[in-house]
């Protein structure tokens, strides 16, 4: 089974039907999957933020906290990849929090996986093509894994 790091656009689409969850799902079922420690604080982040644009109501961004708790995820501490993070941020001109999740997966020599278009392209256009190559989308992922 191939081994991802995901992100917090990945991990919620399990929990909150948008486009794109029925892939994240066949991710989830298809691969071993792996995010830093900060997947935790990201996710509450959008369902709360899901229930300010009334997305969500309070009860459903509660359950859907609940189920990302249980999802089978391994988790790893951030603090290895403060420096690989900062680099890669300062290369992108990009916010750190979203290069942590590519330090653990460039770290460890597997590839992260992200919904964030705007991510993705940075990535796919930066200097450097060990970014880009570390990357991928949720249905690049999918073809890369055989998942169905």
């Amino acid at each position: 089974m191939t081994r991802l790091v995901i992100d917090a656009s990945v991990a919620v689409k399990w929990v909150v039907t948008e486009p794109g969850t029925k892939e994240a799902v066949q991710l989830l079922e298809a691969s071993s999957l792996a995010a830093p420690d900060l997947l935790v604080a990201e996710c509450a982040n959008v369902l709360w933020k899901k229930v300010q644009r009334k997305e969500l109501n309070p009860d459903e961004a509660l359950l859907a906290a609940r189920l990302l708790e249980r999802a089978d995820i391994e988790i790893y501490p951030t603090r290895h990849l403060l420096e690989t993070a900062a680099r890669i941020a300062i290369d992108l001109n990009h916010p750190a929090y979203d290069c942590i999740y590519l330090g653990l997966a460039m770290a460890n020599g597997w590839q992260f996986v992200t919904a964030d278009n705007r991510l993705l392209n940075k990535l796919r256009q930066a200097r450097s093509p060990t970014y880009g190559q570390a990357a991928l989308s949720i249905s690049d992922a999918i073809a890369e894994t055989g998942a169905s």
